[in-house]
């Protein structure tokens, strides 16, 4: 699949994929047991195509690449590629990307009776409390994390 940049920032940066091209690869059809080794089942290979698995929204879906670890806790490392879908609606408990005072974050919504907070998943980072005086927008909703096993 092919990416073009949009915006690179400090904490993520912005690509829009290219939907042109199928990405179909093969998938193999069984269960792969992650506990016990199960009986092989007959091999059976299909193909499965990524962007129509991954991406409900084509127009309003971007991905972005993690500079950072505030979300480490949730299991979003420096690196990682995230599938972030404009147009899912936000709500308490999604990961998302915002936009706050000119830069983008990613941070859990966290919806209180005093207000909105932006939830890091790190001890080493503070919540943050959106006010009156923030220009704040929820950007998209993390949809997916694509990472490499560690």
């Amino acid at each position: 699949m092919r990416f073009t940049r949009i915006h690179s920032g400090p904490v993520l940066d912005f690509f829009t994929p290219d939907y042109t091209t199928p990405l179909e690869l093969p998938f193999a059809g069984a269960a792969i047991a992650a506990g016990f080794p199960s009986p092989a089942e007959e091999y059976v290979e299909i193909s499965l195509d990524l962007n129509k698995e991954l991406i409900k929204h084509p127009a309003a879906t971007f991905y972005a690449r993690v500079k950072g670890n505030s979300m480490v806790d949730a299991g979003i490392e420096d690196g990682d590629l995230l599938i972030i879908d404009k147009a899912l609606e936000p709500k308490d408990g999604d990961v998302a990307v915002c936009f706050l005072d000119g830069e983008f974050t990613l941070k859990r919504l966290c919806v209180k009776d005093d207000g909105v907070y932006l939830m890091p998943a790190n001890a080493e980072f503070k919540p943050i409390r959106i006010s009156e005086e923030n220009d704040f927008l929820v950007w998209g909703i993390l949809s997916y994390i694509v990472h490499k096993p560690r």
